[in-house]
């Protein structure tokens, strides 16, 4: 059974930081490409980044430079590193794993004073 189990989220003040983690379980990370995902309140959700199993990786421009996508293949953990923290961040977020069409079930990351 393919699993993805985000974690890390929680209330923080802008300008702080937070690193979300997605473990997998039931498939093989390394040669998926990880997605992530949030989803604001009374929004769709929007596409945040990816990593690719070369490691190759994407931002929107909302988090370019800001976030960062990197994966620890033997631990089967993709993670989110979410710096400088703005307001507008506040969502949950969750990983996806392609072409195996897995989603997470989300965390919630709060960004308020």
């Amino acid at each position: 059974q393919v699993q993805l189990v985000e974690s890390g989220g929680g209330l923080v003040r802008p300008g702080g930081s937070l690193r979300l983690s997605c473990v997998a379980s039931g498939i093989d990370a390394s040669i998926e490409t990880m997605q992530w995902f949030r989803q604001a309140p009374g929004k769709q959700r929007d596409y945040v980044g990816f990593i690719s199993p070369s490691g190759n990786t994407f931002y929107v421009d909302s988090v370019k430079g800001r976030f960062t996508i990197s994966r620890d293949n033997a631990n089967n953990i993709v993670y989110l590193q979410m710096n400088n923290l703005k307001p507008e961040d506040t969502a949950v977020y969750y990983c996806k794993s392609s072409p195996t069409d897995a989603w997470g079930r989300g965390t919630q990351v709060t960004v308020s004073s």
